[in-house]
């Protein structure tokens, strides 16, 4: 499985434990740290099951398909169980495989449990999301270099994704909130959407704001202090398409949270609240579009070089 299959492979990985990380890091803030009403309105125990089982499939198809990469077979039946074994001992990304394969199943303890203990339970799913998460990086730029230099990248892109995990966690919760009917009378459902934009607003400003800054010293550490080339390579052109995407997501988190929100917060009839949940919705609809896009440019991106060509992995 190259080329396309490749990068659908890592697409996937990257937007469930993304979603794995940022979903119940924002069941603990969003709703000013009620978990248990969080998880009555999000379903966390079957939503964070389904999702890690969706990333302990995909992590084992990852794995064939470095396996097949790393040995340079042309069939995946053709590869040896001990390709397997010397990749997951002797090699950084088996290792980080190994720790992802952990971080899920624990994940999936957690999901469990969730009903009787939602806040420890919350608590422990995030941070064993954020290590899963933060595997990724051994799969990308970062674990090219060495030394200070690598510790610095390998820093900077785990910021990074853990960055862009918590915003695509809030999104989908936010959407979850609106199109999802609520539990119980209206009124408390709606007293947790407005909750959950008041407590994204802070959040929202420092996500951004470690995505530009880690964002600044990624491109600096693989590409340069230059923008030649920019236009003329593929993966100037995609790094180019990813940043046009990400302003376009600033412009509608702004809009969310300086107009959107507070007409929901001023909303007092049955109209005007419809109003206010379907401009959100169509809002966020468009904004979380956007993140899948940049994250699929994203898993083309790590198989490319700045001077584009195919990297193998």
């Amino acid at each position: 499985m190259e080329g396309w299959g490749n990068i659908v492979v890592r697409f996937v990985s990257y937007a469930d434990l993304m979603l794995l990380f940022g979903l119940p890091l924002f069941g603990l803030y969003g709703v000013k740290g009620n978990a248990d009403d969080a998880h009555a309105a999000f379903g966390f125990r079957r939503l964070l099951s389904w999702l890690a089982g969706v990333g302990l499939l995909v992590s084992g198809v990852g794995m064939l398909v470095l396996a097949q990469a790393m040995s340079g077979v042309t069939e995946i039946g053709e590869l040896e169980r001990h390709v397997f074994g010397m990749i997951i001992t002797g090699t950084n990304v088996g290792i980080a495989w190994v720790v992802r394969i952990a971080s899920l199943v624990g994940i999936l303890l957690c999901a469990w449990s969730c009903r009787r203990s939602p806040t420890p339970s919350l608590t422990l799913a995030a941070l064993f999301g954020a290590v899963g998460l933060s595997t990724l990086v051994w799969s990308g730029h970062g674990a090219m270099d060495t030394g200070t230099r690598g510790g610095i990248h390998l820093a900077a892109d785990t910021l990074h994704l853990l960055g862009a995990g918590a915003w695509l966690g809030a999104l989908a919760a936010f959407l979850l909130l609106l199109l999802r009917p609520g539990q119980g009378d209206a009124y408390r459902h709606l007293l947790l959407l407005r909750q959950a934009v008041t407590g994204f607003s802070a959040a929202g400003t420092l996500i951004v704001g470690v995505l530009i800054v880690t964002g600044i010293v990624n491109y600096l550490l693989i590409v340069g202090p230059t923008l030649q080339g920019m236009a003329s390579s593929l993966y100037g052109a995609l790094l180019l398409v990813k940043l046009g995407l990400f302003g376009a997501m600033l412009a509608l988190a702004a809009a969310n949270r300086f107009r959107l929100g507070p007409l929901l917060e001023r909303a007092r009839n049955s109209t005007e609240i419809a109003r206010a949940k379907h401009a959100l919705c169509k809002s966020l609809a468009i904004e979380t579009a956007a993140m899948t896009l940049i994250l699929l440019v994203v898993a083309w991106l790590g198989t490319l070089s700045p001077s584009g060509n195919t990297r193998p992995y």
